[in-house]
């Protein structure tokens, strides 16, 4: 459905523009960000809450920016998947913008001087987010994917640390690899067929070797972007690294718009003639990225490396979908992926804030300096424990239904190493998970060993709680999802709603 008439009177294009005005307003007045930041996130809130309305009412909405037509203009299109990442960026920065303030507010002036940075940053890859799932077009994604990853790039930079600049341009060079490679495919494409729009692409595609070595090389650009093992080595160090609401965002959020494009070129532009090795080659790096991430999460000694190794392995599940629908599985095994994406959004913000209320309580993120830690801070504790149960996929948390669904249609399709690896990621998530709280739950050995752990602002502890049980809530509402979900039938999902395989 085209929903130009409405324009005007909807509050949808508010995702856009809340963000990216928010963004120049921090800038020219930086006493103001947070306040700047806040708004402009609630605000963005209203309008994907809108979106979703408007989707779900209508199905599919296109608007032509301009009124000009593709291939010439601009094209905004939104279906549920659309919708739902709209929403879910909105609520889990909304979470980061309450979190943020209090956080700088306690490091003193280093903490003042990163936080003037932080805000326009911040907004800026709130913008490029949105940008990046409302596009219709190949290039004007790649323009959104760069604006991702300098203001990312930037957020990792801010601690002002050897580790963290080191962090940063590692990622800067990663990046911008990953960001030609793309851009190398997307020009071949408009060579061949005179147009980058993602409709009148799917029309005239027909995957001759052009088209092949096109998606070949701009699924290896984002994969590089995405961080998908063994691509990863860029991820660990500059998540652990940045400051804590930075953190959350890299891998709550920016990681999910590598792997939201590749969805779509997947499903869009190259199912029905792209090669089924490809698609079991990326469920072989999914497999990898679960088995390896989880080793090297129990392995670590500081904390926010054991949760940047946890993002490396919930990445992994992610892509277990792709040789599922390429085995002929159901659309509940595409719809168990984006659940658990939606759910970990959630849940990974909470326990990287956490680990940054680690940090300003004790100074450090020594997980054997932690004992006794939960006696100090409880609630951040609790939102660990609670984030917990979505990192092991255990009832009622939302990544339970990604994870129940991914492992069913595994079980039907009688794929046994993705069974065997959803099993393994969620014993070893359990053992990583109650280590950390094993260690902040003893008594210290010394009487008055936790006087060395500072108290925190309590908005600082409750804001992870939030999320936390916002990822629980998700588990236990999944019927208004899925519909949402099921609007537009973006990748032929049929009446997901209703249950049916």
């Amino acid at each position: 459905m085209d929903n130009d008439a409405s324009f005007v009177v909807t509050l949808w294009p508010l995702v856009l523009a809340a963000p990216m005005l928010g963004a120049v307003a921090s800038f020219v007045w930086p006493r103001r960000g947070r306040l700047v930041g806040l708004v402009a996130l609630i605000v963005a809130a209203f309008g994907a809450l809108d979106l979703v309305r408007i989707v779900q009412l209508d199905g599919e909405m296109n608007h032509l920016v301009g009124g000009w037509e593709a291939p010439l203009g601009i094209r905004l299109f939104a279906d549920g998947l659309s919708a739902l990442m709209v929403l879910m960026t909105a609520l889990v920065g909304t979470g980061i913008s309450v979190y943020a303030p209090a956080y700088f507010g306690t490091t003193g002036a280093a903490g003042r001087h990163q936080e003037r940075y932080f805000w326009p940053l911040w907004l800026f890859l709130v913008t490029g987010l949105m940008a990046l799932f409302l596009t219709a077009d190949l290039f004007n994604a790649y323009v959104a994917i760069e604006l991702i990853s300098f203001s990312s790039v930037a957020l990792v930079a801010l601690a002002d640390q050897r580790e963290s600049l080191v962090a940063a341009i590692r990622y800067l060079l990663v990046g911008l690899l990953g960001s030609l490679s793309y851009l190398l495919g997307v020009a071949l494409l408009y060579g061949a067929h005179g147009t980058v729009d993602r409709a009148l692409l799917a029309e005239t595609m027909n995957g001759g070797g052009i088209d092949q070595f096109a998606i070949v090389v701009m699924l290896g650009g984002l994969l590089l972007k995405g961080a998908i093992f063994p691509l990863h080595f860029w991820l660990p160090p500059a998540h652990s690294t940045a400051p804590a609401p930075a953190s959350a965002a890299l891998s709550a959020l920016v990681v999910k718009g590598a792997f939201y494009l590749i969805l779509r070129l997947w499903f869009e532009l190259a199912e029905g003639w792209i090669s089924s090795r490809i698609a079991f080659a990326l469920g072989a790096m999914g497999c990898g990225a679960v088995v390896w991430g989880c080793v090297q999460a129990l392995r670590q000694a500081r904390l926010k490396l054991l949760v940047a190794y946890s993002t490396v392995a919930q990445l992994g599940y992610l892509f277990l979908l792709f040789p599922l629908m390429a085995a002929g599985a159901g659309p509940g095994a595409w719809a168990g992926g984006i659940y658990f994406a939606i759910s970990h959004a959630f849940a990974k913000t909470a326990i990287f804030m956490a680990a940054g209320n680690v940090m300003h309580a004790a100074g450090h993120d020594r997980l054997k300096d932690l004992v006794g830690v939960a006696q100090v801070m409880p609630v951040t504790f609790l939102a660990l424990a609670l984030a917990g149960l979505n990192a092991v996929g255990l009832p009622p948390s939302g990544a339970f239904i990604g994870k129940w669904l991914l492992l069913t249609h595994s079980l039907e399709s009688r794929q046994w190493a993705l069974v065997i690896v959803i099993g393994f990621g969620g014993l070893m998530a359990a053992g990583y998970t109650v280590r950390i709280l094993n260690l902040a739950l003893l008594r210290p050995h010394q009487t008055g060993a936790g006087q060395h752990f500072h108290r925190l602002p309590a908005v600082m502890e409750w804001t992870p709680l939030v999320l936390a049980l916002v990822s629980l809530i998700l588990g236990l509402v999944v019927k208004l999802p899925m519909q949402v979900l099921e609007e537009g039938a973006p990748f032929g999902i049929e009446r997901l709603a209703e249950g049916k395989p």
